[in-house]
């Protein structure tokens, strides 16, 4: 990352950041007006304590220790004027959820995905203690379908060795490889010590650049 990344990165996120709206299906989403990033991982992953990071928010997005909490895409604005639009994705692949709950999320973000012009990447969230699970490759399979662009985020680093991490990391950035949509570049972090936050937000400015 270089300096011009890293101030484009922390000038996004240094005006408001606003909670827009939830949507529960595609005629509920708000007008394609802007630049969108969207945040998916499985349930648990701590996707809503690293927006709050990212963003520099205590409680821009609700932390909730019941997997499955978010089931809407939730849209965030940035900036003002308005420069991004920040899209936290319902969490997948929790075993305890409905089949037909579980169906409606996967037809939501498939649907979503295939047809959001203005979606520039998809962050998709892995908890470095697990690595790739197949919940994960299926989302990754259907990035690769919809031609979206994205990126995979290591989680939680501080909860494991780096010995541990640097392991997953490689294993992640392999596999990786062998996806057409998919970035090589692993991005490691932690929303408890702030480790990889401005790489992130870094990231997230070049994708909408």
């Amino acid at each position: 990352m270089t300096d011009d990344q890293a101030e484009a990165g922390r000038r996004l996120f240094a005006g408001p950041v606003t909670f827009l709206k939830s949507a529960p299906g595609l005629k509920f989403l708000p007008d394609p007006a802007v630049p969108e990033v969207a945040f998916a991982g499985r349930s648990n992953v701590g996707k809503s304590s690293l927006l709050n990071a990212l963003t520099g928010r205590k409680a821009i997005a609700r932390t909730s220790n019941t997997p499955g909490r978010t089931q809407e895409l939730n849209f965030f604005d940035v900036g003002d004027p308005l420069a991004l639009r920040l899209v936290d994705m319902p969490g997948y692949g929790f075993a305890k959820a409905p089949k037909d709950v579980v169906r409606r999320w996967r037809g939501l973000i498939g649907d979503f995905l295939r047809g959001r012009a203005v979606l520039k990447r998809t962050l998709v969230l892995v908890d470095s203690r697990h690595g790739l699970k197949d919940v994960d490759r299926e989302l990754m399979a259907m990035l690769d379908a919809a031609a979206v662009g994205y990126r995979l985020v290591l989680t939680k680093t501080d909860k494991i060795k780096p010995t541990e991490l640097a392991a997953t990391a490689a294993a992640v950035a392999a596999e990786a490889r062998t996806h057409p949509a998919a970035y090589p570049d692993i991005l490691a972090t932690s929303s408890e010590t702030g480790q990889g936050i401005a790489e992130l937000r870094a990231a997230v400015a070049e994708a909408i650049a």
